[in-house]
């Protein structure tokens, strides 16, 4: 299975946790061969998935661990929204991570540590974030 296939299980892993009612994530397929062509979803030259633009899309739902697989990830945009949950420590995986925006959600329990390792890391905002 090439790489871009493990992506699109990532992200679809995603999306089935959440709630969509604008339809925003409509042409997320997981049956295509990559992600890069789905709306809300940036890639670079090698078809890594790089950012996930999904600030202001009214979702609903909670984050997944598969997220943190998302190796390449730079930007994940996730502010006003109404995710729920805790912010998972998968995230902390995210080692190319340069902005983590999770503003105005309605996540719950603590940051996690592991969000430390994120040395790349230059935006951080879960202000409001949290009931």
């Amino acid at each position: 299975m090439k790489k871009e296939n493990f992506y699109c299980d990532f992200l679809n892993s995603f999306r089935v946790n959440l709630e969509d009612p604008n339809n925003v994530l409509q042409n997320w397929d997981p049956t295509l061969v990559n992600p890069c062509t789905w709306h809300h979803v940036t890639c670079n030259y090698d078809n890594s998935v790089t950012r996930v633009d999904l600030g202001n899309a009214a979702l609903s739902g909670q984050l997944v661990p598969q997220l943190g697989m998302l190796k390449n990830l730079q930007y994940l945009e996730l502010f006003n929204n109404n995710i729920s949950g805790p912010i998972l420590s998968d995230l902390g995986n995210l080692t190319n991570l340069v902005s983590l925006d999770l503003y105005s959600n309605s996540f719950s329990g603590e940051i996690p540590d592991t969000l430390g390792n994120l040395l790349t890391l230059r935006f951080l905002c879960v202000f409001s974030s949290f009931p």
